[in-house]
């Protein structure tokens, strides 16, 4: 064989391989993307619009936050430890890294509406994380937690 058709058969054969890879890729990538789930419904109605399914709980704004308070029929969670303030109608302070010691504190039942809060975020994602995790089908984060909350001249108490 001459060496202009080896190096043909070469290029060819790269060029096949690495087309199958990019595909594969592209499979595995669809395959272990999160399902986009449309979120639950507050007050009977569709959720606002800024909330995103993510492992299994929804982000929510400070905006959206307010308009379903206006109506409360969920149970607001400061998981901020330690306390640092807390944002009006908080129903209790369970610390985020013993939120499954403290599941009897919680609604009964693991469909119960539940936001969850700290001062930055990052404690109530892994609150709401373990939740999610134990079969909490309606769970809420505060995105930007207290900080954004305040940060958009909401009122945050000190005490």
């Amino acid at each position: 064989m001459s060496n202009h058709k080896t190096i043909s058969i070469i290029l060819i054969g790269g060029i096949l391989i690495g087309g199958y890879l990019i595909l594969r890729t592209d499979v595995l990538i669809q395959r272990t993307a999160a399902p986009q789930v449309a979120p639950p419904s507050v007050d009977g109605e569709q959720a606002p619009s800024n909330i995103n399914n993510a492992r299994g709980y929804y982000d929510i704004g400070s905006a959206a936050l307010i308009e379903i308070l206006g109506a409360k029929d969920f149970a607001l969670i400061n998981v901020h430890t330690p306390y640092e303030g807390e944002l009006p109608e908080t129903d209790a302070f369970i610390p985020y890294n013993a939120i499954r010691q403290n599941l009897g504190r919680l609604p009964s039942g693991k469909n119960a509406k539940i936001v969850l809060y700290c001062r930055s975020g990052s404690m109530s994602t892994a609150a709401a994380k373990e939740l999610a995790m134990l079969g909490y089908t309606n769970v809420y984060n505060l995105a930007g937690g207290m900080n954004e909350w305040e940060k958009e001249g909401n009122a945050v108490i000190r005490k």
